[in-house]
């Protein structure tokens, strides 16, 4: 289909307001989910609308940073032996919960994790 840019303004403000979805719009006008997407996005920038924020794996290692700023030399260095030493058991299939005498070893479902 070909359509113009009024028609393609049209299917993308039906798909935004939620009369039609993606899945239902390709079928119906015969072109790529991929394509409705886009004419849904020329739609929500004619209407000065932003994108959508994609998820950001470095914004959880910021957080993450700022808690570990906080943390004298000592901490930083025990928080580096207990990370490691749960990445090791996590190979090993088990982890442990607890301290001292009341730790417990829980074994995963799986034979290992490799």
């Amino acid at each position: 289909m070909h359509a113009t840019k009024e028609e393609r303004l049209a299917i993308g403000k039906r798909i935004h307001d939620g009369e039609l979805t993606r899945s239902e719009a390709s079928k119906a006008y015969g072109v790529p989910e991929r394509t409705i997407r886009d004419w849904e996005a020329i739609y929500r920038e004619s209407i000065g609308e932003k994108k959508p924020l994609k998820k950001n794996p470095n914004r959880v290692l910021s957080n993450e940073r700022a808690a570990y700023e906080n943390m004298s030399r000592e901490e930083l260095i025990d928080a580096l032996i207990l990370s490691k030493a749960n990445e090791l058991r996590a190979k090993k299939g088990y982890e442990v919960r607890g301290v001292g005498a009341n730790k417990e070893f829980i074994t995963s479902d799986e034979e290992n994790s490799k």
